[in-house]
Formats: C-alpha cells, sequence, structure tokens
C-alpha cells in the first residue's frame, strides 16, 4: 500500500467512518505504518487543540 491509503485509512479511522471492505484489506499487511501515522495524527491534534485554548486564552 502506498502513503495514500495508509493516510486515508488512519483519517478514516479518526473520524470513525470506515467501510467493512476497506477495514478487511487494511488488517492483510502490517499494522506498523497505521500505529506510527495513528500517533503522529494524535500528537498533532492535541497540538493543534493546546494552540487553539491557548489562543483563546490571552
Amino acid at each position: 500500500m502506498s502513503w495514500k491509503h495508509w493516510l486515508q485509512a488512519v483519517a478514516a479511522a479518526l473520524f470513525g467512518v470506515q467501510s467493512e471492505q476497506n477495514r478487511q484489506q487494511q488488517f492483510r499487511g502490517s499494522p506498523w505504518p497505521y500505529i506510527g501515522l495513528g500517533a503522529v495524527a494524535i500528537l498533532l491534534f492535541v497540538l493543534l487543540l493546546v494552540l487553539v485554548v491557548r489562543l483563546v486564552l490571552r
């Protein structure tokens, strides 16, 4: 799979809108790209929330 597919899968998982067919296809390969990209995506989301809260509370 390509990076594009991994990013789409992680984004769909974060929003909770993934088809059964896509989910089954992703479980055929290695989980490490999904785990790594998921961790990075969650970290970026948390940092974005911290930034927004800091800007609002100024």
